[in-house]
């Protein structure tokens, strides 16, 4: 019997040691009604790695539905994240239960305005009551009877509040939350994220209500549960902030997106030029600061995994990351065919695509067919949907023609061929903005 335990703890210790590094602690479907702070609170939420958000369903609230869809649409297309699902009350029920049948994962659902939504899912869908774990409530205390969003439709927040599905109370930071500092240290990151919360604080300075933290307490709560005091109601919690400047702090980290641990190796990617080669020294914070800290470190990992740098694994890097961006994914969360085959220079892409998606032959998650015609394209599925990336064809033709003159006149063993192509590279690696150089289908 002792043997059996001894051995079940390895198990178990084994299992904490390999779990995936990557799996998202949070899947969500979030509900909204387009409030200032139901703006920023998505931008937490899209910031976090930790956070999925599986889709945005726009209820009536603060704004009509139609604005609301208009302004969650634009939002998230502005931030290329085009995959991400949002749709009006009339076409919720398909979408989020669909949401719930493609993940394995329990789902949490965030309501930032009236509960209408989660209780008609409630009377309609079976799986919403089998699926969701909790329903997280943008709202004041319990029942909440003078919140704004309960006095919306306090029928349904009343139906659902009685309900077999445990509901948590987040809300109401204060009136100062973004004080002058955290504005400034908010301004200072460098994530799309932040920046459209320091445009949507900016345009919006003349309005005290802009300063105050109220729906951004769910994805606060969501990562800083212990940052709160809990009122035990039932089987429901009421969850009021307890350390206000720790809040702000947690909020800088969201919005940074330092969630999880991005690294298995190093800590983090050194930003310092001087850890670089010195051809690459006068361009590497041009780069970060155009294109972001992931692309960065993706290329410099694709490029030691490339044993050089090569014009088409930075390709591959960028396709990949936009591919994430689209769906609004981490690694290792869909599957990818290339289509870029097994011979260079056009098959260097895979190399690129790896590192940046984590869809290795190793997982299984990478198929690289040498099918003709071969084209710097590539399929990525996630959750049933398939998109195809494919570089435009004036850069594809540009790049091609490029080594092709370099390896007509010098030859592929020349050192001047290696150092060509290591310029070129860097110099688009610069110039080429991944959301300006492919071509998007929706397959499916």
């Amino acid at each position: 019997m002792k043997r059996f335990f001894g051995v079940l703890l390895l198990l178990m210790m084994a299992s904490s040691i390999m779990a995936h590094p990557w799996k998202p602690s949070h899947y969500v479907i979030v509900d909204t009604d387009g409030g200032l702070d139901d703006m920023k609170a998505i931008c937490m939420l899209l910031a976090s790695p930790d956070v999925r958000v599986m889709a945005v369903t726009v209820t009536r609230g603060f704004r009509s539905e139609e604005e609301t869809f208009n302004r969650v649409r634009g939002m998230l297309d502005e931030f290329h994240h085009e995959g991400v699902i949002v749709v009006r009350n009339e076409d919720a029920a398909s979408v989020i239960d669909n949401a719930i049948n493609n993940e394995s994962s329990p789902v949490d659902f965030i309501a930032l305005g009236s509960m209408d939504i989660v209780q008609a899912s409630l009377n309609s869908l079976p799986s919403f009551r089998k699926r969701i774990r909790r329903i997280i409530w943008s709202n004041n205390g319990l029942p909440g009877t003078k919140g704004y969003n309960y006095n919306i439709s306090p029928g349904s927040a009343t139906a659902v509040l009685a309900d077999s599905i445990p509901v948590i109370v987040a809300g109401a930071g204060g009136d100062a939350f973004y004080d002058e500092n955290t504005v400034a240290e908010i301004a200072a990151v460098n994530t799309r994220y932040a920046q459209k919360i320091s445009e949507i604080i900016k345009a919006n300075a003349g309005h005290p209500y802009v300063y105050t933290s109220f729906d951004e307490m769910v994805p606060l709560y969501l990562h800083n549960p212990s940052l709160f005091t809990v009122i035990v109601s039932g089987r429901n919690k009421s969850c009021k902030p307890a350390d206000i400047p720790a809040l702000r702090r947690a909020a800088v980290k969201i919005l940074s997106g330092a969630t999880v641990k991005k690294m298995q190796v190093m800590k983090t990617m050194t930003a310092d030029t001087s850890f670089y080669m010195p051809d690459l020294q006068p361009y590497i914070t041009e780069i970060i600061n155009k294109y972001g800290e992931d692309e960065w470190a993706s290329g410099v990992i694709a490029d030691e995994l490339h044993r050089h740098l090569g014009v088409f694994a930075i390709i591959g890097v960028k396709m990949g990351i936009r591919a994430r961006e689209y769906f609004c994914t981490g690694v290792d969360e869909f599957k990818v065919v290339s289509h870029a085959g097994s011979t260079p220079p056009l098959s260097c892409m895979n190399d690129g695509l790896q590192v940046s998606t984590g869809a290795t032959p190793g997982h299984g998650l990478l198929h690289v067919t040498d099918q003709e015609p071969l084209t710097p394209s590539a399929e990525f599925t996630y959750k049933g949907v398939t998109i195809k990336l494919t570089l435009k064809k004036e850069y594809a033709d540009k790049l091609m023609s490029e080594l092709k003159e370099i390896n007509f006149v010098y030859g592929l063993d020349s050192n001047i061929y290696w150092e060509l192509v290591r310029k070129n590279t860097i110099k688009y690696w610069l110039q080429f903005n991944r959301n300006d150089i492919f071509d998007i289908v929706k397959l499916n």
